[in-house]
């Protein structure tokens, strides 16, 4: 050991961890594992290592009473380093590890601070005691990633919290707070409640009290209570895949990770372990845990703009203001007012504004009473939303994002206006879904302060910001829009200017698609079953219903050219006037198949010259499916997008892709470029040539035997 002064001592057991010798005046002294692995003190080979050779170093040192593991930087370890994931494990096993800390003879207290986050809380797990700061956040997040707790989580969290809170946590990866955390069981302590001082001190003088007290060397693995919950409610497994059966449909992993807790209330520990392993192995195997993990670097990648760097200076934002009340700028104020910022809200009658206002509330008090806001975080979040029908109020606005009509001339009209009134320097984010941003830019003095933030609805729950980029957005400009979308909670993707940018563009070919099937004699309520059985969370007539049939549709020029219109003259306008592609009850909004609508179809069908006959479910799949994806390889090959990647976060996050299937490029990829080409090919002899052509970047990819996404 090297000497650094008088008392105390410190040895370097590998590249990022020491063993410190730390002395609390009348109380002892501790080995100070010090763990350093920036960004996030990731559970690296190097880590593994020191941490095997920090429990003989403590062991070995007649003065150490305890050992307190204790991380520099921002956080406690916050998981494994997802960098190691599909290539061979360098020794030391973690398990091993864990297992070395649980069979020290002097106790191990994990100081946890920032997050613990998977392997992090399994190592901290396996530690005979744990205290946080405040402010830390717990979990297991691995289900995300299509894997388990692969290092003894699913055998020790149930034995800590109980089998039906590990159930919750461990199938939804949710975080959890320290008071959480200290009420469940699994921490000790929580640092302010005891010391006014810093995590690690806190730490070190829990660890020397424990000893003190004589609290022993207490192990997660022999805790037997959590078994008492099974034996007293036999049914808990089933009841809880019931329940829960909705939210993990299509999803392997969470399955899996039932059976891994149900072995640790069946098994002794050392049988559970090895059933853990064994099926953490068969997720490691399986096609969904790529596809995750894939999405996981895919949407840190779509935050990186190669000529707007990291660095770039970001315009603060303290101010919004929304110009519009209705269905998307009500949701856009309560995406901002839930992230604390101020809103000023603009619309053309105190009527239109008061209704709009209406809505919010009410979407807030229906949230708190499912218990995801108290009352008073309620009124919290309406005090920051400020209304009136004068747009001189967002002079002073920050940003200001105008949620009107889709409509090209109202919108330039605005942007002309907002010009005048709103100050210098400030943001102009038009939420258009389809419009040009240039030709809307261009009715300002100032271009380089116009982009698109398109958000999606509702927009204070879906995650998904298309950010677009004008020919003339300043880099700060596009820098200051995807800052300010994390910041409330969503994923900006950047995009180029097109007509529907990427996600409603590709959209358009699927439904365009979808429209051409039921002409041809497909079942709308079979091409909805086919999607949905994809993975969808619902196919486009369904979702056509609950929208409304009649958005966009104007009565006085409806021409019965599409089925669309068809339904829509005959007030057939989805699920508010009770019929639309379905039935829907009234009483249960339980929606069937109605066969008015296929009468119609075939109406139509004959009119313009189309036979009708059956189709299977690989049609219909591969047409709905490879038109978006031929779409996304033109989108890919303009521009328009950056990175494959950028397109799969885009359809995740905007319309439902099942993340399980990593996107429509990397689903593609794994599909086989080839063999969808032939597809295309096929379809270009037998159906529209150019409708059906392959992109020229799909095409060559597949013949060089590449990926699209990478």
């Amino acid at each position: 050991m090297a000497r650094s002064d008088g008392k105390n001592t410190a040895m370097r057991l590998s590249r990022s961890v020491a063993v410190e010798r730390h002395e609390e005046p009348g109380l002892g002294v501790v080995g100070a594992i010090w763990i350093d692995n920036p960004p996030v003190n990731a559970l690296s080979q190097h880590v593994r290592e020191g941490l095997a050779a920090a429990v003989p170093a403590v062991a070995d040192d007649p003065e150490m009473q305890a050992a307190v593991i204790v991380c520099r930087g921002r956080t406690f370890i916050a998981g494994a380093d997802i960098r190691e994931f599909g290539k061979p494990r360098l020794p030391p096993d973690t398990n091993e590890v864990r297992r070395m800390i649980e069979k020290s003879p002097k106790p191990f207290v994990a100081a946890i601070h920032g997050t613990a986050l998977g392997g992090g809380l399994e190592m901290a797990m396996a530690c005979h005691f744990r205290v946080a700061d405040a402010n830390a956040r717990l979990g297991l997040p691995e289900v995300k990633l299509g894997i388990l707790p692969g290092g003894g989580g699913t055998q020790r969290l149930p034995r800590l919290v109980g089998v039906p809170r590990a159930l919750e946590m461990v199938t939804s990866g949710e975080h959890i707070t320290a008071a959480e955390a200290l009420d469940l069981g699994l921490i000790d302590g929580v640092v302010d409640r005891l010391a006014n001082t810093s995590p690690a001190v806190g730490a070190f003088r829990f660890a020397l009290r424990a000893v003190a007290e004589g609290r022993g060397l207490p192990r997660v693995r022999d805790i037997e209570s959590h078994r008492a919950a099974v034996r007293e409610n036999p049914g808990i497994f089933s009841d809880f895949r019931r329940r829960i059966a909705r939210r993990i449909r299509g999803f392997n992993a969470p399955e899996v990770c039932i059976q891994c807790i149900e072995a640790a209330a069946e098994l002794p520990f050392d049988e559970g372990l090895l059933r853990e392993a064994e099926l953490s192995r068969q997720l490691h195997a399986d096609p969904q845990s790529r596809a995750q993990r894939y999405y996981f670097f895919a949407e840190r990648a779509a935050r990186k703009i190669p000529d707007v760097p990291a660095d770039t200076p970001v315009r603060e934002v303290a101010r919004v203001g929304v110009l519009g009340a209705g269905t998307m700028g009500g949701g856009i104020s309560m995406a901002f007012a839930n992230a604390g910022l101020q809103v000023q809200i603009v619309e053309q009658s105190r009527e239109a504004l008061d209704r709009g206002l209406a809505t919010v509330r009410r979407n807030y008090d229906r949230s708190a009473s499912r218990g995801r806001f108290t009352q008073e975080q309620v009124e919290e979040r309406m005090g920051l939303l400020a209304g009136g029908t004068d747009r001189d109020a967002l002079a002073e606005c920050d940003l200001v994002i105008e949620a009107v009509f889709e409509d090209m001339e109202l919108k330039k009209k605005v942007f002309a206006g907002l010009d005048r009134i709103v100050r210098p320097g400030a943001l102009l984010a038009t939420n258009t879904s389809y419009l040009d941003v240039n030709e809307i830019a261009g009715e300002t003095k100032r271009p380089e302060d116009v982009v698109g933030m398109h958000f999606f609805s509702p927009a204070n729950v879906m995650k998904l910001v298309e950010v677009v980029r004008g020919e003339k957005s300043a880099p700060d400009a596009i820098a200051t829009a995807m800052s300010i979308s994390r910041t409330i909670g969503k994923v900006p993707v950047p995009v180029g200017v097109c007509h529907g940018f990427v996600g409603n563009r590709m959209l358009f070919q699927r439904r365009l698609q979808a429209d051409r099937l039921v002409l041809e004699g497909a079942l709308p309520w079979d091409i909805d079953r086919v999607l949905y059985d994809f993975g969808m969370p619902m196919g486009p007539f369904r979702m056509s219903d609950l929208a409304g049939l009649d958005v966009g549709w104007n009565a006085a020029t409806s021409s019965s050219s599409t089925l669309r219109e068809m339904l829509c003259e005959r007030d057939r306008r989805g699920r508010k006037t009770g019929r639309g592609y379905y039935v829907h009850d009234s009483a249960t909004r339980a929606a069937a198949p109605d066969p008015e609508v296929l009468d119609l179809a075939r109406e139509l069908a004959e009119r313009l010259g189309i036979e009708q006959r059956e189709i299977d479910d690989e049609e219909i799949l591969n047409r709905c499916l490879l038109s978006s994806v031929n779409e996304g390889a033109k989108i890919l090959e303009e521009g328009i997008a950056l990175r494959a990647s950028d397109i799969d976060v885009i359809w995740i996050n905007g319309y439902g892709w099942p993340v399980y299937r990593g996107g429509p490029m990397f689903w593609a990829d794994e599909f086989g470029l080839d063999k969808i080409t032939g597809i295309l090919d096929d379809y270009a002899a037998r159906f529209d040539p150019d409708q059906w052509r392959a992109a020229p970047l799909l095409r060559e990819t597949a013949a060089d035997g590449g990926r699209l996404s990478g």
